[in-house]
């Protein structure tokens, strides 16, 4: 469903119910849904979920509402994946890379150096194949994924330039606690350190990790340039978020409550995605005001490293998945 139909359809729901009873506030409805996530509540990932909760009251006449949980507040992020099947969190915002470890195929859009662009990355999300993992995802743990957010180009954080793979050899890079991320230190010879993200500000300044990997927007959000003199720009993971409505809550919907749940869902991957855009577009000059060095990097040698290892032993996809990735987009 495109952008403009999913938000003219909840334009003419919220219409419809401010027109009989007038509007419902989220937390009124007669049933509030838990979102939860690990990430900032003055984040997109956040802010645009709360105005979720606003949307879905409306084109559900008050049946349903939001309220989102940040900041690891309900748990970490394998906490919240438990916590779906459980019903103790009805919604998530989660890696790839975590969904991965219930169905393996669908890690393979969180690999490093997996999409050429921004332009590859969203012709997978819209793409037959993105299509095909979520059903897979879905038969495999009877949640029910619905679509990506975009996240950002992880780069990487240090206290000294990096300028080649050489560069990190040794370094303690965290990382978060999924195997997959564990593929780029390795292949440039870092040492993955895997630390849950409520723990990464204090664990760089102690210099328990002495660098972490992220998008420029979570650099900001989680202070991490604070503690860090360097960001480089590796971008070596076009990073996505998966936003997944948990087995027993999406299986005690009616099918008009899926369908609109479903589309505040992607009303909001599309909210973030576009923020997120924003931000990055921005935030290199804006940590170089903070005094931050923020270094170009040749990513060719980074990225044959990685590839070197994109069908090895961490491989959770098969050769036929990888290939129809790459294809998409090739020849546009």
């Amino acid at each position: 469903m495109t952008k403009t139909k999913t938000t003219l359809k909840i334009a003419l729901a919220a219409t419809t119910a401010v027109g009989l009873a007038g509007p419902v506030a989220a937390q009124d409805a007669d049933r509030i849904l838990k979102w939860a996530h690990v990430y900032e509540s003055s984040e997109p990932y956040h802010t645009c979920a709360v105005e979720a909760g606003t949307q879905l009251a409306a084109a559900t006449d008050g049946a349903l509402g939001i309220e989102v949980f940040p900041a690891s507040s309900l748990g970490k992020e394998v906490d919240i994946n438990e916590g779906l099947g459980l019903g103790t969190v009805d919604i998530i915002w989660t890696g790839q890379l975590f969904a991965g470890r219930a169905y393996g195929p669908i890690a393979i859009g969180g690999a490093p150096y997996m999409f050429r662009d921004y332009d590859h990355w969203e012709a997978y999300r819209d793409s037959d194949l993105f299509q095909e993992l979520r059903q897979g995802y879905d038969d495999a743990t009877g949640n029910h994924a619905v679509t990506l957010a975009y996240y950002g180009a992880r780069h990487t954080t240090s206290n000294k330039p990096i300028a080649t793979p050489a560069d990190m050899e040794g370094m303690k890079l965290r990382v978060p606690n999924a195997p997959l991320y564990m593929m780029f230190p390795r292949a440039v010879g870092a040492n993955p350190t895997p630390i849950a993200f409520a723990e990464v500000y204090l664990a760089l300044q102690q210099g328990t990790a002495d660098g972490q990997e992220n998008p420029l927007p979570t650099i900001q959000a989680k202070k991490f340039y604070e503690v860090q003199s360097d960001i480089n720009l590796t971008g070596h993971l076009i990073d996505s978020l998966l936003g997944i409505v948990g087995g027993p809550t999406w299986g005690s919907l009616s099918a008009e409550h899926q369908e609109a749940l479903s589309t505040v869902i992607q009303d909001t991957a599309e909210c973030v995605t576009g923020q997120i855009r924003e931000s990055e577009a921005e935030l290199a000059d804006w940590f170089r005001e903070q005094g931050n060095n923020v270094n170009e990097v040749d990513i060719t040698p980074f990225r044959e490293a990685v590839m070197d290892m994109h069908n090895g032993d961490m491989a959770t996809w098969d050769q036929e998945t990888y290939d129809r990735l790459q294809a998409i987009g090739a020849d546009s």
